[in-house]
């Protein structure tokens, strides 16, 4: 599910999870075991990047609707845990992005240092609330943090997803590229912090993500209990089976 490629002082780490990278509690769990990795080996920086079309689409919804609520309560928590363990990574994490990521596919670029996106038809957005369920706290706060309050309230509310050019004035991406780009110009960014010494680095980006780490453990601790509960609830599930019939029949259409 992740392929692991070492080039130089950089580890490519590779979504490759079916046909849109959906993310479910395989998923999940296999990219937080390559995280914790490659914090212990001696690469000095990590490109995160999808296989494939499509960056990640978010939630395996069918699977979650098939499984029962014992899943859930698994799932949930491995989502919150791989976004918090990437956004406190202590090496550089550069996301490139290829193709559409949406909801929890575009949370995990918000996790990443530096976020670059290939021009074209990529589609980012965070349309959590319009399937029905509310966001993990880390997956809020990775967004908030990236995008600030009232842009995140904004895309949290509306559902709206995003072209490239409009995904870099709202702060969704830090820079478009070419697509024929995309891995080179990912790999500069990724060599020009791996430059800075690591404990510097690393003390750094603590300092910077001191204040939304506080606040996902401190909520996590308030409200994940109630997010889980929420995603297993009946009526929520059956906005969730509405939101997946719609979705696929447009796609058929």
């Amino acid at each position: 599910m992740i392929r692991r490629e070492a080039q130089d002082d950089v580890t490519v780490l590779t979504l490759q999870h079916g046909k849109a990278n959906a993310l479910d509690l395989e998923l999940c769990l296999a990219l937080d075991e390559a995280l914790a990795a490659v914090e212990h080996d001696a690469c000095r920086a990590v490109v995160l990047t999808g296989d494939g079309p499509i960056f990640s689409a978010g939630v395996d919804l069918p699977r979650l609707l098939m499984e029962d609520s014992c899943y859930t309560e698994r799932f949930v928590p491995a989502l919150a845990a791989v976004l918090r363990r990437l956004f406190v990574l202590p090496k550089p994490v550069i996301a490139a992005v290829g193709g559409h990521a949406i909801a929890g596919g575009c949370l995990l670029v918000q996790a990443a240092d530096r976020r670059l996106l290939a021009d074209g038809r990529a589609r980012l957005g965070v349309p959590e609330l319009q399937v029905g369920v509310p966001f993990p706290t880390a997956g809020l706060e990775v967004l908030r943090f990236q995008v600030g309050n009232r842009t995140a309230q904004d895309l949290a509310w509306s559902g709206r997803t995003v072209l490239p050019a409009d995904a870099l004035g709202l702060g969704l991406v830090d820079r478009v590229v070419e697509a024929t780009e995309l891995q080179a110009e990912s790999m500069a960014e990724a060599r020009h912090l791996a430059a800075i010494p690591t404990s510097t680095f690393a003390l750094t980006k603590r300092q910077l993500r001191r204040p939304a780490l506080e606040v996902i453990d401190r909520d996590a601790a308030a409200f994940d209990a109630e997010v889980v509960a929420a995603w297993s609830d009946d009526g929520v599930r059956r906005v969730i089976e509405s939101y997946v019939e719609r979705t696929l029949g447009r796609r058929e259409r």
